[in-house]
């Protein structure tokens, strides 16, 4: 009985560890755009937004919720692994798919494709505060104008 107690006891231990390294990503929280710290070219920037990171079946859930510079609101999601595939968002009609992948200890490249083309590279990197974090975005928007986005997020919680 001993002999099978030792196994069980590594097992659990691994797990826990596993477990507490999958919630303990940097990016995982809540953040807030402070758009006077950013910059949007083409433009214009969003009123506001706020976005979630939080840990979800070994990977990361994203929800954001923006208000444009319209006044329109939009609320996207999507659920995906740190592995660099596409995995479907809903609520951004010019992005069918996002991917993530750790760059780095608190660096992310986030790649967004609409049908099946690149569209916007994002690399985010938290601060080693942990209090903010900078979004770097490239790429096209929908009305083919090139996307060059220094945008600066504070975490709420």
């Amino acid at each position: 009985m001993k002999k099978l107690l030792l196994p069980l006891n590594c097992l659990l231990v691994f797990t826990a560890a596993f477990l507490l390294a999958q919630t303990n990503e940097p990016i995982f929280g809540t953040w807030r755009l402070n758009v006077d710290k950013s910059k949007y070219t083409p433009g214009p920037a969003p009123k506001n937004s706020t976005k979630r990171y939080e840990p979800y079946k070994g990977g990361v859930k994203a929800v954001q919720d923006t208000t444009t510079a319209k006044g329109d609101k939009t609320h996207v999601e999507v659920t995906a692994q740190f592995d660099g595939k596409d995995y479907p968002a809903t609520g951004n009609p010019d992005v069918d798919t996002y991917s993530f992948k750790k760059s780095g200890e608190r660096s992310y490249d986030i790649v967004q494709k609409k049908a099946g083309k690149v569209v916007v590279n994002i690399v985010t990197t938290v601060s080693a505060d942990g209090k903010s974090r900078t979004v770097h975005q490239t790429g096209t928007n929908a009305q083919g104008k090139a996307v060059d986005n220094q945008a600066y997020w504070e975490r709420v919680q």
